[in-house]
Parts: structure tokens; C-alpha cells; sequence
């Protein structure tokens, strides 16, 4: 049997029988880096929590409330909004268990000890930023005491109160900042008045919390107070249905089926934790996602070097564009300075971004001080940079994306000026000698020097250029530029090769750094800088796959999120991709956080993204049905989204491809390799048989919303 077959039947739908369960305590909760407590949120409310002692507590934050301050003093970033503590005397930690449910989030905490027993379900709304706690006891009565909190933090002006039954906080960072920030949250225990109640076995205390910023409002407290005064005890009834349907619908915009069950399970978690924490299109979630702590590493910012910009890798074939779009707007907003730095440090056109940014144009990295890894000529004009000229390139990799994935010209008018702004900034930037643009003065690694011809750079820059292009050409955009940036794109640098272990593999940089022990930075021009396909020189993806060989980066601290990819891109061995991946899915946190990965959420959608490209591969324009896999193995998807703007379905079965269906959402031309080699293919257009293709790939004109049948014929 391949690789997937553990079982005679494809494994049901992931959200109707996965969950994670805690058989102890989360114990690395509170953190200042990524948690392993169960998460919980609707992508812009967010929610984790833990247990000490015999209190649970429950870590509030949102995704719009950092403290904005464009300096380097460790004062900017993500912040907690609060804590809702709750104390059930004659418990303690060790009777602690927890399961969460991928279908909806939902989170039930057991505090169990002999013949006594309190349940704490806790939610939070999927479509309002509402809270629902649910605390219920059996085998006899327990004191609970409710408690809403909040850290105290010398920056940070708190305020709480109680208004009848309704206790509130307030806590804001409009201290020596930028931009203020305010958030507030109100809570309600519907049948109990007092915050501390005997709780009877078989009766129930429900909680309801409201959180809101004001970002969202301009009076934060007031709009809080409002809406759980609003709420009753059967509201927790009338918002669960309303919340499960959003979860049904968020289910439904794709789903996959492979014979492992620990890949589905690690698929849907990956798409379940992002559709937690993002959705707010101007606040994407900071590297970790949740935040318990006022003082996150790396100031929980966007780090533009990658991590940022991992998390959504997934998304887009996975066809969750909503929880995608938060990504493009601290990147759009960050321009002005972008252009500042371009012109003042190269002297150049364009953009040139530093290493890290917060949302709203602030910039957490600025004038941080020399010392440590920090070293004299990392920091330029104040922008922290490490040399590195590529990260504004790396921010249009996504928008790519996305764009491939849909051609919706209004997301491409959005992105325009960011792709053009790159792209200038290039041209300016490139050298031309002896018939080709070279690389001067970019770091492939942070603080690795005066690289020449960085790899990563030189797989940007393309993409870059092929971006562009694309966007010109159907958005009828500088038409006039289109013959330099062919040439420009014709004439790059090829990506330096060396010999390792007898086998001619890719250099990190022309000149300077050749190798790095510990990450994938050489094989990021593959994936996901997208420069090297199937469809790429023989010559090419040999090296390509020595280079895989080479590192066996399948358990990286840094980039595992692309390695798979790359791998997959260029037809490594796909029994050794998912042997790799199968053991990946299992060194994790219950919550699907990597073990000892700081991180955070940077590694969530890299299960989904693996498959996906496994069962539906189309990078550049290309569709391939199940490359890799053997003809033993049983796997299907719905609706995964391919370059070109198609929804594509197709199942594997019984040895056979069967089922292929193409919804051609803007009528472009279709490229599909022939499921069938050797055979002829026939389209079914809206239902109705159409013409016949024959051929190794096969190509075809497609109508907008058009649905295309493809079979064997």
C-alpha cells in the first residue's frame, strides 16, 4: 500500500471526529513565546487557558490591542487585555483535564477529584466578540469565585468597576505611544449575583463576557456594558447555533480526505487555529498568535523574514481567502516609511522594509540598540535590517498568492502599488554586468555580511518580476514597462550551485555565505518564492532534489513551513515527504503548536499546505491531480484552489482518478496534466458532454462560473 494507507476507507471529515485533549495542566502558559494551552477565537478575540493551583484562568486578548510605539525599547507590541480567573476550592491542578472540539472550539476544562467534579465549557462567539462560560458540578456542592482581572503595567492605564450585576475593566496604553490604544471588557454571570457562589451539583453558573476596542468603537466600555445587558441566560443557547454555522460554513469552503489520520487531524487543526486568530483585515495576529504575556519575544511583532508571512502559506489553496486578507495590511500600511528607507538608505525607488513592523505603519524594530546579536551596521537610518534587502519582497509573496489563487481585479488593484513599489525598488537596486543583474550588499542570513547573489533574493525577485507582469497585463497597468521588466526577468542571475557530499547542490550566496546548518534559507527560492516547478530544466531539479537530500531540514526550528513545500515543488521522493510529515504532525503541543518551537503559530497550516499541493499541485498554471501518489492510494478533495482563479475537486479510488470537477470562476484558459496518461479526456461543461481532448496535458477555454466535469472517456 502508498504511503497514506493505514486504513481500507478514506477517514471521515476531520471536524466531525477531531479534538485535543489535556491530560495535565498546559505548562507553558503564562509564556512570553508560543503556549500549549488550548486556543480558542474568532480572529480577532482571542482566548487561551490554564490552571494552577485549584484556579483556572482564562487570558483575554485581541488582535487590534498592542501598545504602538515606533521604537526598539521593548515597549511595543501585543498586550493582554485580561484574565477571567476562576477559583473552585477543594481542586488543584493535578485533577485537571481539558478537550477542545475542531468542529467548533469548544472547551471543556474537568476538575475531577474521587466522586466530585466541576466542568468548566467555555466558547468564544464565532461571529460576535462575545464569551460564553458554562461552570456546572456533580457528585456534590463547590465553592467558584469568578474574578475579572487585569497585569498591572506601568504603561498602562487600568480602570474596573461593577455596574449592578456587571463587572467591567478598562485597560489602555496611551503613554509615550504613537498611535493610543484602549480596550474594554464587561462581564455578567446571568443566575448568580455575587462573584463567589456555592454551586449546587446539577445547576449551572453562565458567564457571558463582551470585549471590544476602540479601533471598533469610540466608546469601548459603553458599547461592552451595552451588549451583555443585552444577554440572558439563554443566549448562550441562541449564539451557539449561529456560531456553529459559521464554523459549518468555514468547513465547507474546502475539505481533503488521505488514509493517515494523523494528517487529517493535523490539516484541520492548522485551519482551525488560523480561523481562530484571523480574521480582523487590519490586524493580522502577531507571531504567536495568542498573547499572555505584556512582554511577547521579539515584541510578538511581524517579523518580515518569514514568520510573518508563513501562517497564511496554506490558506489560499485551502480556499480561506478570509482569513488570509488580514496579512496585506500592516504591509500596505508600512509603505511611507518603506520609501523613506529605500530613498535614504540605497537611494533608490521602491520600498525597503526592516525586519520588524507592527500594524498601522509602526515599526517595533527602530533604533534598537547595538549589542549582543545586534552589530554596527545591522541598523541603518534607525531601520534594523541585518543587511537584509529583501524583506519588502518577501511581503508580495502572499499577495501572489492570493492573486494567482483568484485574479479578482479588485484584490489586484489593492496590491498594485506594493507589488510596483517593490518592483522599483529593484530595478534601481540590481547591477547589470556582463549580460546579467547581480546581487551586491544583501544578506541572505540575518547579519551574515555582504552577500552576493543571495539565493532567497534572487527566487524573490523573480517572483517579483512575474508578479508584476501578470498585474500589468490584466489590469492594463504601465503597459510601457512591461519590455524592461521582461528583460530584467530574462537576464537574473541564475542561482549559484556548489558540490556537497559528491552532488552538485545550490550554493546559499554567489560570493559570501555558502551553507547554513540550521535552516532552509537555500531552498526558499523553491517554495515559497515559487522560481522553481515541475515544469523547470531537468538539470534544474536535479540539483533542487540533491539540495533537499542535502539538508533534510523536515524538523527545523526556522523553516519547515517551506521545506515540505520545496520538496514537493520538485518531485522529491513523496514516501520519504510523508513519512517526514507524518512524524512532524506528531512532535506537537495538544493545541498542534510544534514542541520547544518558539514561533508560535508560523507552522499551523504547514500539514494542509503539504497536502494540498500533494493532492492538487499548480504552480504555474499547471493543475496535477495527486502527483506523488500511488495508484494503491485512497485520497479526494473539494474545492481547493488553484492558480488561475479554479476550485478544483477529484477523488482517488480503486486505482482510478474519478470525479474531477473545475469551477472557472474568471474563464481563463485551463492547463491540466492528463489524469489518464495515454487516454483521451472528456469535458462536461454545466452538465452537458463537450468536446474531446486528447494528449499528456491537455488544455482548454473555460467560461466565468463555468463548472467543468472531466472523465476518462
Amino acid at each position: 500500500m502508498g504511503a497514506f494507507a493505514q486504513t481500507n476507507k478514506v477517514a471521515l471529515p476531520a471536524q466531525e471526529i477531531f479534538k485535543n485533549t489535556w491530560t495535565k495542566p498546559p505548562s507553558h502558559i503564562p509564556n512570553n513565546a508560543s503556549i500549549d494551552a488550548p486556543l480558542m477565537g474568532n480572529g480577532d478575540v482571542t482566548m487561551s487557558v490554564g490552571c494552577k493551583g485549584d484556579r483556572l484562568r482564562y487570558y483575554l486578548s485581541k488582535n487590534d490591542f498592542w501598545r504602538l510605539r515606533s521604537k526598539a525599547d521593548g515597549l511595543s507590541g501585543p498586550r493582554v487585555v485580561g484574565f477571567v480567573d476562576i477559583k473552585v476550592n477543594g481542586f488543584n491542578e493535578g485533577d485537571f483535564s481539558a478537550e477542545q472540539s475542531l468542529r467548533n472550539g469548544i472547551t471543556a476544562c474537568l476538575l475531577q477529584n474521587n466522586a466530585q467534579s466541576v466542568m468548566v465549557k467555555s466558547w468564544v462567539s464565532a461571529i460576535e466578540n462575545l464569551i460564553f462560560i458554562e461552570i456546572s458540578a456533580a457528585g456534590k456542592a463547590t465553592n467558584v469565585s469568578i474574578n475579572l482581572n487585569a497585569p498591572e503595567h506601568k504603561h498602562a492605564a487600568l480602570k474596573s468597576g461593577k455596574v449592578n450585576d456587571v463587572f467591567w475593566l478598562t485597560r489602555a496604553f496611551t503613554d509615550s505611544v504613537d498611535i493610543p490604544t484602549e480596550v474594554s471588557v464587561a462581564l455578567r454571570a446571568f443566575n448568580y449575583k455575587d462573584s463567589t457562589v456555592l454551586l449546587q451539583p446539577g445547576k449551572k453558573i453562565i458567564v457571558a463576557l463582551a470585549i471590544e476596542s476602540k479601533f471598533k468603537t469610540e466608546e469601548p466600555l459603553n458599547a461592552v456594558l451595552k451588549q451583555v445587558n443585552k444577554l440572558n441566560e439563554k443566549s448562550a443557547t441562541t449564539f451557539i447555533k449561529k456560531h456553529n454555522d459559521w464554523w459549518e460554513l468555514y468547513w465547507s469552503k474546502s475539505s481533503i480526505s488521505v488514509d493517515n489520520p494523523v494528517l487529517m487531524k493535523a490539516y484541520y487543526q492548522g485551519l482551525y487555529t488560523m480561523a481562530a486568530c484571523s480574521r480582523d483585515p487590519k490586524f493580522p495576529p502577531g507571531i504567536f498568535g495568542w498573547t499572555t504575556s505584556d512582554n511577547p519575544a521579539w515584541n510578538g511583532d511581524y517579523h518580515l523574514n518569514y514568520n510573518f508571512q508563513a501562517p497564511f502559506y496554506g490558506l489560499y489553496a485551502a480556499n480561506r481567502l478570509v482569513q488570509g486578507e488580514p496579512h496585506d495590511a500592516p504591509l500596505l500600511d508600512f509603505m511611507p516609511r518603506g520609501e523613506w528607507y529605500a530613498k535614504n538608505v540605497n537611494h533608490t525607488r521602491g520600498i525597503l522594509y526592516p525586519v520588524g513592523i507592527g500594524p498601522m505603519g509602526i515599526e517595533v524594530t527602530r533604533d534598537f540598540p547595538v549589542g549582543g546579536y545586534q552589530k554596527e551596521g545591522d541598523i541603518q537610518e534607525g531601520g534594523l535590517f541585518y543587511g537584509q534587502r529583501s524583506n519588502a519582497a518577501y511581503g508580495l509573496l502572499n499577495m501572489a498568492q492570493q492573486w494567482r489563487c483568484t485574479y479578482d481585479e479588485k484584490y489586484g488593484k489593492k496590491i498594485y502599488p506594493y507589488a510596483l513599489a517593490v518592483v522599483n525598488f529593484w530595478e534601481d537596486y540590481l547591477k547589470f554586468e556582463e549580460g546579467r543583474y547581480v546581487i551586491y550588499g544583501d544578506a541572505i542570513h540575518e547579519g551574515s555580511g555582504e552577500d552576493k547573489n543571495p539565493i532567497l533574493s534572487l527566487g524573490l525577485v523573480r517572483n517579483a518580476f512575474d508578479l508584476i507582469l501578470d498585474l500589468s497585463t490584466t489590469l492594463k497597468l504601465d503597459e510601457d514597462r512591461q519590455e524592461k521588466w521582461r528583460d530584467m526577468l530574462s537576464k537574473l542571475s541564475d542561482f549559484p550551485v556548489q558540490e556537497r557530499s559528491n552532488k552538485k547542490v545550490f550554493r546559499y550566496t554567489e560570493k559570501g555565505v555558502d551553507w547554513w546548518p540550521d535552516n532552509g534559507l537555500g531552498i526558499q527560492h523553491i517554495y515559497p518564492s515559487n522560481a522553481i516547478n515541475l515544469d523547470s530544466k531537468a538539470e534544474l531539479l536535479n540539483v533542487a532534489r540533491n539540495t533537499i537530500d542535502e539538508m533534510k531540514r523536515w524538523q527545523d526550528m526556522n523553516t519547515s513551513s517551506s521545506f515540505f513545500m520545496a520538496a514537493i515543488r520538485v518531485g522529491y521522493d513523496s514516501s520519504v515527504i510523508v513519512n517526514e510529515l507524518h512524524k512532524y504532525a506528531l512532535h506537537t503541543y495538544p493545541n498542534g503548536f510544534q514542541f520547544n518551537n518558539p514561533h508560535g503559530i508560523e507552522n499551523s497550516c504547514t500539514v494542509a499546505n503539504a497536502l494540498n499541493e500533494m493532492l492538487c499541485m499548480s504552480a504555474g498554471n499547471v493543475i496535477r491531480l495527486f502527483n506523488g501518489f500511488s495508484k494503491e492510494q485512497h485520497a479526494g478533495f473539494k474545492n481547493i484552489r488553484a492558480w488561475g482563479g479554479f476550485l478544483v475537486s477529484a477523488s482517488l479510488k480503486n486505482e482510478m482518478v474519478t470525479d474531477v470537477k473545475i469551477i472557472s470562476e474568471k474563464g481563463r484558459i485551463c492547463t491540466l496534466v492528463n489524469p489518464w496518461p495515454g487516454k483521451k479526456v472528456l469535458l462536461i461543461r454545466n452538465g452537458k458532454k463537450s468536446e474531446v481532448i486528447s494528449g499528456s496535458r491537455i488544455s482548454f477555454k473555460t467560461a466565468t462560473n463555468e463548472t467543468i466535469g472531466i472523465q476518462c472517456n
